[in-house]
């Protein structure tokens, strides 16, 4: 009976964030929609967007729901791997919702900060580099 369950492995950056064995079925979200795994589901790969994933296990039957950052789905046989930049986990669907709102569209913010800081050093180093260039 074990070859019709899955091993869901979800790996961050610099963590495991959760190992689930005895999963019945996952739907995971990407750029078409939706997309729902099986057991007996063909090998695959496909990029995630953020949004909620969905498991089953085959002892609890419940809908267990994480938030996911974008990131990427391998599935290989009976193990599936989802490798994210961030994931919230332990609330209800609800919550899960207004923490992805809060936290993921608070670090893309800081990120946007981010890189327009770099790019004004970036363009500074560059006129500089040219002037020193032009003496």
């Amino acid at each position: 009976m074990t070859d019709h369950l899955m091993h869901l492995k979800i790996l961050m950056p610099f963590q495991i964030f959760a190992e689930i064995s005895q999963v019945k079925r996952i739907i995971a979200e990407t750029s078409e929609g939706s997309f729902g795994i099986y057991p007996r589901r063909l090998d695959c790969v496909t990029a995630l967007e953020p949004g909620i994933l969905t498991y089953e296990t085959a002892d609890s039957g419940n809908e267990i729901y994480i938030a996911v950052d974008e990131g990427i789905l391998v599935k290989q046989k009976q193990s599936v791997l989802v490798s994210v930049r961030n994931a919230i986990g332990g609330a209800e669907l609800g919550e899960l919702h207004d923490k992805v709102r809060s936290e993921f569209l608070e670090l893309d913010d800081h990120e946007r900060s981010v890189r327009s800081t770099l790019a004004r050093l970036e363009s500074g180093f560059v006129r500089r580099f040219a002037g020193l260039k032009n003496e």
